[in-house]
């Protein structure tokens, strides 16, 4: 049966660094074109880090349109898989939750999320389902949050999408991360059993004043099942083969 090679990658968190960043994409992006995926996934907010108060978003946030993005486009691998990556993305006086889309260095297009935590009052929500293509694989993007809300799934299945790429961010107080250890999968798995998609999520892992990371970076099957995960806790890159029915 045919398939697609995709792959997730869980990663120390980056604050404000976004050279940083970019060295331990690049690293791993070379690493997931070895493996031979067609597509990687990056955490929420990888590029400058889940800053969620007006003052610093907007300090670090990047207007897609600009010269400073393209110059950030420029340090882009232009052979390898396609990369999904998190980004505060500034348009105008709004600030946006985004995940990006990149092929061989150039802006395929953008996911802004759609709903936003108490804690995310700094952006504006999204309103677009955009729906894109690696190998013969339709794909959409949910932003972490976003997969507690059916409609935002059974948006990208009308259009006729075969995987959720999930780019979150559960940076959390320690014990609430202990508490919500299982229930990430538990919620996707409901979205992936609503509509039949498969789903592969990335995430941070690590700890930070009181907070703690550890997942889960994982795919779940369209029966809502995990079919593969990283270990929770430890960075790494998950690669795995969706197949190609229908």
């Amino acid at each position: 049966m045919a398939s697609v090679r995709i792959a997730a990658a869980q990663t120390p968190e980056f604050r404000d660094d976004v050279f940083a960043a970019l060295a331990h994409l690049t690293t791993l992006v070379a690493e997931a074109e070895e493996a031979g995926a067609q597509l990687v996934c990056f955490p929420e907010g990888f590029l400058q880090g889940y800053l969620i108060d007006a003052a610093s978003a907007r300090q670090v946030a990047i207007d897609l349109a600009s010269s400073e993005f393209e110059t950030l486009l420029d340090q882009f691998p232009k052979t390898g898989p396609v990369i999904v990556f998190g980004m505060i993305e500034s348009d105008g006086d709004r600030l946006y939750n985004t995940a990006v889309v990149i092929e061989r260095g150039k802006l395929v297009g953008r996911y802004r999320k759609k709903h936003l935590l108490p804690g995310e009052k700094a952006f504006t929500p999204g309103t677009d389902t955009p729906l894109f293509t690696v190998g013969k694989m339709p794909f959409g993007i949910s932003v972490c949050y976003d997969t507690n809300f059916p409609e935002t799934t059974r948006a990208i299945a009308d259009l006729g999408a075969m995987l959720i790429v999930c780019p979150t961010n559960n940076m959390m107080p320690r014990q609430r991360a202990e508490e919500f250890r299982d229930v990430h999968n538990a919620v996707r798995g409901e979205r992936c059993r609503e509509t039949g998609l498969w789903l592969i999520s990335a995430d941070v892992t690590g700890e930070r004043d009181g907070r703690l990371a550890i997942g889960p970076t994982a795919v779940l099957d369209p029966q809502g099942k995990v079919a593969a995960q990283l270990l929770l806790g430890t960075p790494g890159l998950l690669v795995f083969d969706i197949p190609l029915t229908g």
